[in-house]
């Protein structure tokens, strides 16, 4: 079946009052016998709170994920100065531990840890998954994947039965650049020597060559792959379904909220294919550890 045809322009320019009317009409429609599969961001964030606005941010993160139909999001808050140090992820995770209780239910919690603190990170990530409720890890580009400083951590996570968010991609518009960031080849290394670990690879749509990053992942059965970002380009989830399986696609918008939903709900793929990314896989990691 070859590829549909979707104009980025077109897409963009309907998306979003389509998306709105059609989560209005969910909340208004009799309630049907077949409810509907839970939808679920795994890849959002809270707003650090250097910015005056992070309150009213965090509201309207919540706001248009109502809107959209998304019933939780998978959040850490990184920080805007990187590498970030052990009193600085420390930081962050109890402004995300305050969001999971302002927003019970919602915000579920990534733990933000450099694992170039070794002891420190690691405690981190024990006191979030087990005394705080967190349902997993999330790390930067402070290391690649497969250097042997982020092995303790995948160990744990192990332990602990819960999945790593690796942030990783091949963009061509950071103004910044990120020398230490991994792509697919990376958390595929990482996966052959821990193929038991829970690796979400981020951004198949965070820009670059997403074609490469679904060609590396074909080599690595353990990893996933999250839609996040806002490049729209035709036939991407298609193509990423086609070679990796629905079962290793996972819904993400990092925080392109309208974006990062359409590009599933509009592509050509089976109900039960939709289903699984938005939210059913998601939902099976989470289960590992008894958090679904």
């Amino acid at each position: 079946m070859s590829d549909p045809v979707i104009s980025r322009r077109a897409l963009l320019a309907t998306l979003g009052g389509a998306l709105v009317t059609q989560a209005a009409g969910a909340r208004t429609r009799p309630p049907s016998s077949t409810p509907r599969a839970r939808v679920i961001d795994c890849h959002a964030h809270l707003r650090h709170r250097s910015h005056a606005s992070w309150r009213d941010d965090d509201r309207k993160l919540i706001e248009a994920a109502d809107k959209l139909g998304i019933d939780q999001l998978c959040c850490s808050l990184l920080t805007p100065v990187k590498p970030a140090t052990a009193e600085q992820f420390r930081e962050c995770n109890q402004w995300v531990a305050e969001g999971m209780r302002r927003f019970p239910g919602r915000v579920l919690g990534y733990c933000f840890v450099n694992p170039g603190y070794g002891r420190e990170a690691l405690d981190e990530i024990r006191r979030c998954i087990e005394d705080r409720g967190f349902i997993g890890v999330k790390l930067y580009n402070d290391y690649r994947a497969n250097e042997p400083v982020v092995w303790p951590v995948v160990e744990l996570t192990i332990k602990l039965r819960v999945p790593i968010l690796h942030h990783a991609g091949h963009p061509t518009w950071l103004s910044q650049p990120q020398p230490h960031m991994s792509d697919g080849g990376h958390l595929v290394e990482l996966a052959d020597r821990y193929p038991e670990a829970m690796l979400i690879c981020g951004h198949l749509g965070g820009g670059g060559d997403w074609e490469w990053t679904i060609k590396a992942l074909r080599n690595g059965a353990s990893v996933y792959l999250d839609t996040s970002g806002t490049v729209i380009d035709e036939g991407m989830i298609e193509m990423a379904t086609r070679m990796l399986g629905a079962d290793r696609i996972l819904f993400g918008c990092d925080m392109s909220m309208t974006a990062g939903i359409g590009k599933i709900r509009a592509v050509t793929l089976a109900a039960a294919e939709k289903d699984q990314i938005l939210g059913t896989n998601m939902q099976g990691l989470l289960s590992r550890r008894g958090t679904a």
